[in-house]
């Protein structure tokens, strides 16, 4: 695909995907709304590859990857051409400036950040969810995965991706990027996340679960062992 020949570095879009045959098209129409020409790439870790079969766009680039969220990342942003690498989960919405307000952070020189989060619901627990995530990103500067996590494509293979992790490649790649002392920004705008994960657990188990497994990270706990007991491909990519 040609490089994008206005002033601004071109934007590859990578959703992993883990059977979401039934919104794929829906996500990819999101982004094109926002900018025709956008670069995106879909990286498929699912059984038969069902969500690429299922694309309608032409100019979507299809990648066949093993499963794995961090495995299906690093696979779509080998093949991405675009200076800076946005990665998206298919359930989630950007804002309508999205793409101008990371080509406005990336001229100034901050070469990673993540949007702010909503959560598509009117329940008032999930509001107070996305308040508590909100607060705590600002304050870390470790967004989650769902906030539509954006990297300068040079810094993201200078780092070595994302690492072969079954949980917390999110955390672990901005954690990285803290620790080498690059600014991070969480941008005012804010993504809109489906609420199915809350909806389909109940907003308070999965919350402490999501607690739960951030803390035993934190105090040194193995992705593989968090795995055990939460798996992000069984019904989606979450």
């Amino acid at each position: 695909m040609d490089r994008n020949t206005t002033s601004h570095p071109l934007i590859s879009v990578i959703i992993p995907v883990y059977n979401e045959e039934i919104i794929i098209n829906e996500t990819i129409a999101a982004v094109r709304r926002l900018n025709e020409n956008i670069e995106i790439v879909v990286a498929d870790g699912g059984l038969g590859h069902t969500t690429l079969a299922a694309i309608k766009d032409s100019q979507t680039i299809k990648v066949e990857s093993p499963p794995g969220r961090g495995r299906q990342m690093n696979a779509g942003a080998a093949v991405a051409s675009g200076d800076i690498l946005l990665f998206l989960h298919a359930d989630t919405v950007l804002p309508d400036r999205a793409f101008p307000a990371i080509t406005e952070t990336i001229d100034r020189g901050i070469e990673a950040g993540a949007f702010r989060l909503s959560i598509d619901s009117s329940r008032l627990s999930l509001a107070v969810i996305s308040w508590f995530a909100n607060l705590r990103s600002s304050w870390e500067r470790v967004p989650y995965g769902d906030q539509a996590q954006f990297i300068l494509a040079d810094r993201f293979r200078a780092m070595g991706g994302f690492a072969d992790i079954p949980i917390m490649e999110d955390v672990e790649l901005f954690k990285r990027i803290r620790m080498e002392g690059l600014p991070i920004t969480i941008l005012q705008d804010t993504v809109k996340t489906s609420p199915r994960r809350w909806e389909r657990e109940g907003p308070l188990r999965r919350t402490l679960t999501n607690w739960w497994l951030r803390i035993q990270y934190a105090f040194g706990v193995s992705p593989s062992r968090l795995a055990n007991h939460y798996r992000p491909h069984k019904d989606d990519t979450e």
